[in-house]
């Protein structure tokens, strides 16, 4: 043969259907879907008792749901307390449904070479937000949600997109656990109405 390579291309001896599989995917995507659901209801999402709070999830990629792109949660901040701290590299936007407060917000620095490092900055930013605002949180950025009303709830309506995740950066990282977190506590909508009259207890 012509080509120096040949010696090295012409070996193994693993065959497969790797381009096929990709076609019958596509080809059984429509029939796939058509089972997947288009409109949520209420009673198909999913509560959560979260390490960053009390969570309804809307959309998520372990739902039964056509969405595949986009993770949409409620979240809500009982009367003067605070969802849990937490960083992602994933920017993400809440709308403020109910409520007041505010959040802090600290940027890190970032390097991505072989290996991915983060450093947060020293200064922490208040943004004070009320209901009907928009909440952006940047990529990587350390933030956290304060309920600034101590007689009323907060509700808010995260999404945040999944790309990062596909791209084998999925770099989720709890740095504080909302006051109400407790693993051994199941969220119906009862026990959330006994939240929403409660008052933050703080650590001893």
């Amino acid at each position: 043969m012509a080509w120096g390579e040949a010696k090295a291309w012409l070996k193994g001896k693993t065959s497969g259907r790797l381009y096929q599989n990709l076609l019958d995917d596509a080809m059984s995507a429509p029939a796939r879907n058509a089972k997947r659901k288009k409109i949520v209801r209420p009673d198909d999402m999913v509560w959560e008792m979260s390490r960053q709070g009390l969570l309804k999830h809307l959309l998520n990629e372990q739902m039964n749901t056509r969405m595949e792109t986009v993770d949409a949660y409620m979240q809500i901040i009982p009367p003067g307390s605070r969802s849990g701290k937490h960083r992602h590299l994933a920017e993400e936007c809440l709308y403020v449904l109910e409520g007041r407060g505010y959040d802090l917000h600290q940027d890190c620095d970032v390097e991505i070479t072989d290996t991915y490092h983060w450093k947060p900055q020293d200064e922490i930013k208040r943004y004070e937000w009320e209901a009907g605002d928009v909440i952006y949180i940047p990529p990587n950025t350390i933030h956290q949600h304060f309920n600034a009303d101590p007689d009323r709830p907060v509700r808010l309506i995260s999404a945040i997109n999944r790309v990062y995740k596909y791209c084998g950066l999925n770099d989720l990282e709890q740095i504080e656990d909302a006051p109400e977190y407790n693993a051994k506590v199941v969220l119906t909508a009862e026990v959330i109405k006994r939240y929403l009259g409660a008052k933050v207890k703080e650590p001893a």
